[in-house]
């Protein structure tokens, strides 16, 4: 091929390119078709036009999410309950060993930061991090359900929706505050109360990140020129970054925080020691 064909080679894909954009931009700006670009971003932060029928009531697409999510987690915990660990081992299969590493670290990040009370928050924080974690990866199968205006959506990630993301960081703190409650009493209660801006950091830091991944792929969806191929490397990406940052940070949190509140105060802290004490010298 000669210098002047490939020039006219690559004219020619520039122009059929050039045409494709063209039509794809009209076909998107026809009345009715697709709502425009700030109206999307603006129903991915507050939920107002796409609405889902559930028992009569119209929710956001957010709660069936977090319905679905919930259900697979009761499903799965019940199979490794009943199957799986009836049939452990002293040398591990790969299953088991996959659980026993997962347990592992989120046990180990409680001892770590919490060494006075630490087996409800084990297995808390281990609750929370596979919930954020796997809700954040559920958007990427693209569950399509139908809205009540008759439009097909793609169900987004629990924790996208401002109420499930306020509810896991006011969960999260009232954890604390029961574990401060019942190692220091009303003194761990005040402790808690002092850091009173947690819950809403806790949140707004969940929904903050996930949802700027989503306005992110949105806005590459949206747009002809980087709608082709490109929203699978973004959406994919954004997604693993999140659920890998978002659930790290918040158990890491929860664990450091419920760690400061339980922590004994010294004078109660040798009292217990002098009873331990006493009672091995009787013994």
């Amino acid at each position: 091929m000669t210098k002047k064909q490939k020039i006219r080679f690559f004219l020619i894909v520039l122009a059929v390119l050039a045409a494709i954009l063209v039509l794809l931009n009209v076909v998107r700006s026809t009345p009715g078709h697709h709502e425009s670009i700030q109206t999307a971003m603006k129903d991915a932060v507050l939920h107002e036009t796409h609405k889902i029928a559930f028992f009569g009531m119209e929710v956001n697409p957010g709660l069936i999410s977090a319905f679905i999510v919930t259900g697979i987690f009761l499903v799965l915990g019940l199979i490794v309950r009943f199957v799986l660990v009836p049939r452990f081992k002293k040398i591990p299969g790969k299953i088991q060993m996959v659980l026993e590493l997962a347990v592992g670290l989120f046990d180990n990040m409680a001892k770590s930061n919490s060494p006075h009370m630490n087996r409800f928050l084990g297995a808390y924080i281990f609750t929370a991090g596979a919930y954020i974690f796997v809700g954040t990866l559920f958007e990427l199968i693209g569950v399509q359900v139908v809205t009540t205006q008759g439009v097909s959506l793609s169900l987004p990630a629990p924790l996208a929706d401002i109420n499930g993301a306020v509810c896991m960081g006011c969960l999260s703190y009232l954890v604390i505050m029961s574990g401060g409650l019942i190692a220091n009493g009303l003194k761990g209660v005040l402790k808690t109360l002092k850091d009173f801006s947690l819950p809403i950091s806790m949140s707004f830091r969940l929904f903050g990140a996930l949802l700027s991944g989503a306005l992110v792929t949105e806005m590459v969806y949206y747009y002809p020129l980087t709608s082709y191929g490109f929203p699978v490397i973004v959406g994919v990406l954004f997604t693993l970054l999140h659920a890998l940052i978002q659930a790290y940070v918040l158990t890491t949190l929860t664990s450091v925080f419920y760690g400061e509140v339980t922590e004994k105060s010294p004078a109660k802290a040798k009292k217990k020691k002098e009873k331990q004490t006493a009672q091995n010298v009787r013994a």
